[in-house]
């Protein structure tokens, strides 16, 4: 079982404290979130977690590395 999602953004957002714009509205929601299986209004939490993915490509380091992974793992998990 992974962290919940809230938790790993608490994370990112002390590694990442120059976020790039496009991926803030998503850090935020993801701070809402216990799963990906959770909604965000009307979007689902899987959306949320994909659109940061795709938005954090500046993202770089170690930190992000394991983030990001852990990200990804929780996306497989609940497939």
């Amino acid at each position: 079982m992974s962290r919940p999602i809230s938790t790993i953004a608490r994370d990112i957002s002390r590694a990442w404290t120059k976020p790039n714009f496009a991926a803030v509205p998503y850090l935020n929601a993801m701070r809402q979130l216990e799963s990906v299986n959770d909604d965000y209004g009307y979007d689902s939490g899987k959306s949320v977690v994909l659109y940061f993915l795709s938005n954090a490509a500046t993202f770089k380091g170690e930190a992000a590395k394991l983030l990001k992974a852990e990200l990804k793992a929780a996306l497989k998990e609940q497939a």
